[in-house]
């Protein structure tokens, strides 16, 4: 019973976080319906509410190239179709022949998915329901702009927060990050390639996360541009815009790191008595950096804990080390400057900040 409570609660939060778009969508669909057939005057503009709903969606992003896409997909369409059945005829091949020429047009013009479909489906209509030279064509493609403006303007004037669903992806790429350098921390101290192991499986299945995030960065770029209610929130979009990549580069150094460790630690290598503390460091310092960037702060604790992290990894980690623990410091530097530039340092200064590899830790 508890497991059928949690998953009602579940499916509530997720309708909840697609709550407006679902909205959106509904009002895009109804003002397009009532624009393209009480103001412009098509009989049965049955393309402009889809349009509408297709350019917002329920998953957001690259509303602006969908428009074009609809339009240019649309008349492609229509015009291959228009063009060929005006020869040929209709019919099972001619419906193949058709569909194949005009998706085949689409892609050499673009390579958008969008532009494809529309083009294969426009061609199917022309092909089988509008007579050559029907005027209906033409409508199709005004009602696809019709459609697609009016969603731009419903996206607008009633916007999503760009912040929030930055916020929700960012803490999972955060979090996962966090949770591979603990993860090695945990395996180092136990001298445990298992454990190490694991951490690399995870950390492998994070770049689903990482995607979701750069593509929850572009919908919020987008919406911050097009709607005027959201400017304010481009400077906080930015920190996360400029930590996005750099975060990406850490967690594929780390899952190096993780690599390197566990082939130290299954060959028997000795491990530096510091490492551990380091990595948890970087760890800590990774969810500062989530936290501070939530909060809209500028990253100032974040770029401290993984200095200091970065200055304790310095040669002293590498006594009685071998080939492959050598590697782990060398990657645990790396993420130290990936870290660095997440929180808004430049990539020289932030290499430059690290002593060098023949550097001793000054004595506190």
């Amino acid at each position: 019973m508890d497991g059928v409570r949690e998953e009602v609660r579940r499916r509530l939060r997720r309708l909840a976080r697609t709550a407006l778009p679902i909205l959106q969508c509904a009002i895009a669909a109804g003002l397009a319906w009532v624009v393209a057939k009480d103001l412009v005057g098509h009989a049965r503009p049955f393309f402009a509410p889809i349009a509408g709903v297709v350019v917002l969606g329920v998953s957001l992003g690259q509303r602006l190239r969908r428009v074009v896409e609809l339009v240019v997909g649309v008349s492609v369409g229509i015009g291959v179709g228009d063009l060929l059945i005006s020869m040929i005829g209709s019919g099972p091949w001619q419906i193949a022949l058709v569909v194949a020429l005009a998706m085949s047009t689409a892609v050499l013009l673009d390579s958008g998915t969008v532009i494809a479909l529309q083009s294969g489906s426009s061609a199917v209509l022309v092909a089988t329901l509008l007579p050559p030279g029907d005027s209906a064509g033409v409508n199709r493609m005004v009602d696809a702009l019709i459609g697609g403006l009016i969603g731009l303007g419903v996206a607008a004037l009633i916007p999503a927060n760009p912040i929030t669903v930055a916020h929700r992806q960012g803490r999972a790429v955060f979090g996962e990050l966090a949770l591979a350098l603990r993860g090695a921390a945990s395996a180092v101290e136990d001298r445990d390639p298992a454990r190490a192991a694991a951490a690399l499986t995870r950390a492998r299945g994070s770049q689903k996360a990482l995607e979701d995030f750069r593509a929850a960065l572009e919908t919020g770029s987008e919406i911050a541009t097009i709607a005027p209610i959201r400017w304010r929130r481009r400077s906080e979009l930015e920190h996360y815009r400029s930590a996005a990549a750099p975060i990406d580069y850490a967690m594929r150094n780390t899952r190096v790191l993780l690599r390197r460790t566990i082939a130290a630690l299954r060959d028997g290598e000795s491990v530096p008595e510091r490492l551990p503390e380091v990595l948890r460091a970087l760890a800590d310092a990774t969810e500062r950096l989530r936290d501070e960037l939530a909060r809209g702060d500028e990253p100032v604790h974040a770029r401290r804990v993984a200095l200091e992290a970065g200055r304790a990894a310095t040669a002293d980690l590498l006594t009685d080390g071998g080939f492959s623990m050598r590697v782990v410091v060398a990657q645990l530097r790396s993420i130290v400057v990936d870290l660095l530039q997440a929180t808004g340092v430049g990539r020289e200064d932030a290499s430059a900040a690290l002593p060098a590899m023949g550097a001793r830790r000054p004595e506190k």
